[in-house]
């Protein structure tokens, strides 16, 4: 849409889902934006003054996916034109105001001129504008000129594993090479007592060089022992003809690697007894690994995967001793500092010191770890969490969770593109009357300021810009604001926020790429009427949950629990329709109505709660959500449960309730990261009896095949892929299932295996207290 103003200027209006007539409120489509510009708001008419956002309750942020697939992107290969203000640096968008006369421009966002450049000055009139100005071009991709690395893997490989897990790991690695482009480079490095970085460039005779692993080394030294940093004439091209030894094109060593992992055995260093932990020294294989790319490639398409069997027990970053009578920490160890959570801080600090370095040359580091106890994925989830890598935890190399998601990493697009972004800088520009305080998701701060950033910070806070190592088409970042009106009077009429996200990012095509997003919301008036149209419940949740498992970083998990409860008391309180002291006239408004059941879920997840988990499983559920995009995240939070019978045709989704619990039914649930498929007593005794198998009973055999196709779609879209768990009523892996359930009281199924023994609240009882806490004066 496009219209002349008084001034000549053709102004053009994008995402206004909502119009706002006089004397009615038009419902709004708060999802609209997920699928034009991969973003989520918690509000989108927006509180005019600071105060009017505190009373609103739910902060306000954007859930941001920015290499989101979306229907109509619009790519181009040429240079965005920029705003030329000292502090600005915005690119030209549909909602900036354009002046045809005088062939300029304005920011929306310092509100500078600027005049066009002469390629365009030339052609733009009404009827004919460049793609960045079409108000359906909100969302532009341009293909900039710079070449880049192709994308390079580099293998930390766990060998002080049992002789079948090594075994697995190494199939995994072999089946990847295959799946490599073929100019991508990869590396390999092996661990045990001490650090090998094996040649590939031989392969004649093998060879590797051998660090210490009681021993933290920094990037010269490793560069030093590597022969990366000798002094020539030649300088940098003898460095890269040097780190050739150690990364190759996968179509040349292809076969050394191959045949070096063929001939692989576990670590032969001698153990102590058979009461002692292998010797393991996974940081300082780490702090090699980083030294040998921050050598040879610095500021590349790097991704340093780890892949770990077991707990650091030797040098630097170790968790936990030699010896196995000596426990790996537990949730209590930690809030008790007991003996055995002696390495922890020490661990920390090294592995962040590490994170600080692959921030700095902008790689990414994933974490593989299978292991039926704990590895140190507590200590060891910074390295992921500030760079943007990938986290997969499983019980086996042998596993799908581990062979099927390490497989999918190397998953490719039609064009035979690696489907991830590397390298990643992602800057915000906000118009005057907001600020940004920060983003929480797989992401670093640059420390950039500018007029955007605001005093308040929340996660990675202080800064205008960030760097993720590795981005992909799910991870999404929660960002942040803080409206900067300080005044008690309201926004004009009709005044519109501006928001601007700029993603560059190394494409595995060589070039680098821009994502320019750039988004228009309207300011509410001074009684704040229409507000809650615009409230969108679902990345409401999501943004609550970042960053409630953001506070559970440095607060104790049951404040953050009560800072919830006062949250959802006083956002219902406020937008809720009752007279004082009634809880029988509540009445929640459609666009508030599921949120208090998300907090519900959200309360006893193991996001927020720590009883009946590790600390590593704790690390990687909140690790996960901190990236998901708004859907998954939700599934999560509240898993989806469907029902297949007889008697209801295709599967219906169903209360995540006890009620549903029935005998006559199958359930399959999905919390993403696990699938399970739960029989009631009575299925299952058919199954046992084996009706399925014979002729007459086909639609039986159906009924049970619907649930098994469907869960394995959900295995095959999903990274990481969850564990799949196939149980039945009053089986012992039923818990999967009846732990995410909402304990009705009253409605439970009357066989005793589906009863739910818990000492948790029911929704209903949740509810009652909310509403009463709610409505008293």
């Amino acid at each position: 849409r496009a219209h002349v103003g008084d001034s000549g200027f053709l102004t053009f209006s994008v995402n206004c889902c909502c119009r706002h007539h006089k004397g009615s409120v038009v419902k709004m489509d708060v999802r609209s934006g997920e699928n034009i510009n991969g973003t989520r708001m918690s509000w989108n008419i927006w509180p005019s003054t600071r105060l009017d956002a505190t009373r609103v309750i739910v902060p306000l942020g954007c859930l941001y996916s920015p290499l989101k697939a979306l229907e109509n992107l619009q790519l181009v290969e040429y240079e965005p034109v920029i705003c030329k203000a000292r502090d600005c640096g915005a690119v030209l968008n549909p909602c900036c105001f354009v002046d045809f006369h005088s062939k300029g421009w304005t920011c929306p966002f310092c509100l500078q001129r600027n005049p066009f450049p002469q390629m365009y000055a030339e052609y733009i009139s009404e009827t004919s504008l460049p793609a960045e100005l079409l108000p359906m071009c909100s969302t532009i991709e341009y293909i900039l000129p710079a070449q880049c690395s192709p994308p390079i893997f580099l293998l930390v490989l766990d060998v002080a594993v049992i002789e079948e897990e090594l075994d697995q790991a190494k199939d995994s690695i072999q089946q990847s090479l295959a799946m490599m482009p073929q100019d991508a480079l990869v590396g390999f490095i092996t661990f045990g007592a001490m650090v090998y970085v094996h040649e590939l460039a031989s392969a004649a005779l093998p060879k590797a060089y051998a660090f210490r692993g009681a021993k933290e080394y920094s990037a010269q030294q490793v560069a030093h022992q590597l022969g990366l940093g000798q002094k020539n004439p030649s300088g940098a091209a003898s460095q890269s003809q040097a780190a050739r030894r150690f990364l190759m094109p996968v179509e040349e060593c292809e076969f050394v690697l191959n045949t070096l992992l063929d001939d692989l055995t576990r670590d032969s260093w001698p153990l102590a007894g058979h009461d002692r932990r292998p010797f393991r020294c996974t940081g300082a294989a780490m702090s090699v690994a980083l030294g040998l790319v921050e050598a040879a490639c610095p500021q590349s398409s790097v991704r340093v995967s780890l892949i770990v069997g077991g707990p650091c027990n030797v040098g630097p970053g170790m968790v936990v001793g030699e010896e196995l009578a000596e426990t790996i920490r537990s949730h209590l160890d930690l809030q008790r500092e007991s003996p055995n959570a002696k390495y922890t801080k020490k661990a920390l600090k090294y592995y962040t010191s590490l994170a600080s370095r692959a921030i700095a040359c902008g790689f990414a580091i994933d974490i593989f770890a299978c292991s039926l106890d704990q590895v140190g994925l507590y200590e060891m989830k910074v390295l992921s969490d500030k760079t943007g890598g990938y986290m997969v935890m499983s019980d086996s190399f042998s596993m799908s969770v581990f062979k099927d998601s390490f497989r999918k990493m190397f998953d490719c697009d039609e064009g035979g593109y690696l489907n991830q972004g590397c390298n990643a800088k992602i800057e915000v520009f906000t118009s005057r009357e907001f600020k940004c305080c920060g983003a929480v998701g797989g992401l670093s701060s640059l420390g950039k300021k500018s007029p955007a950033v605001a005093e308040t910070e929340i996660g990675e806070g202080g800064t205008c810009q960030w760097v993720a190592g590795s981005l992909d088409k799910n991870t999404t970042v929660a960002f942040y604001f803080d409206i900067n009106n300080n005044q008690s009077t309201t926004m004009p009429a009709n005044k519109q926020s501006y928001l601007q996200f700029q993603t560059s990012y190394l494409h595995s095509s060589g070039r680098k790429r821009l994502r320019v997003t750039t988004l228009s919301h309207r300011y509410t008036d001074a009684n704040m009427a229409d507000i809650v149209t615009g409230f969108d419940q679902e990345a409401a949740a999501v943004i609550m949950a970042r960053y409630a498992v953001f506070k559970c970083e440095n607060e104790d998990p049951l404040d953050v629990l009560r800072w919830v409860d006062r949250m959802l008391i006083r956002l219902v309180a406020k937008f809720a329709d009752y007279r004082k002291d009634e809880p029988s006239s509540f009445n929640l408004t459609p666009e508030l109505s599921i949120f208090p059941q998300f907090m519900y879920h959200l309360r006893r997840s193991h996001f927020l709660q720590t009883f009946g988990t590790s600390p590593d499983e704790t690390a990687y559920y909140r690790t996960v959500i901190l990236r998901e995009n708004t859907m998954n995240s939700l599934v999560m939070i509240q898993p989806a449960l469907l029902q297949y019978s007889f008697e209801e045709g295709p599967p219906q989704p169903v209360l995540l309730d006890t009620c549903s619990l029935k005998p006559d039914v199958i359930l399959l649930m999905d919390d993403f990261f696990h699938v399970v498929i739960w029989r009631g007593e009575k299925i299952q005794a058919w199954f046992d009896k084996g009706y399925h198998e014979l002729e007459e009973y086909a639609n039986f055999k159906a009924l049970l095949q619907a649930p098994a196709n469907d869960a394995k779609q959900i295995l095959g879209d999903r990274f990481p892929v969850p564990k799949f768990v196939q149980t039945n009523a009053g089986g012992s892996q039923a818990r999967f299932l009846t732990s995410k359930m909402n304990p009705s009281s009253g409605n439970v199924a009357a066989t005793d295996s589906s009863t739910v023994i818990t000492d948790d609240v029911s929704l209903k009882v949740f509810m009652e207290h909310l509403i009463r806490l709610a409505v008293q004066s």
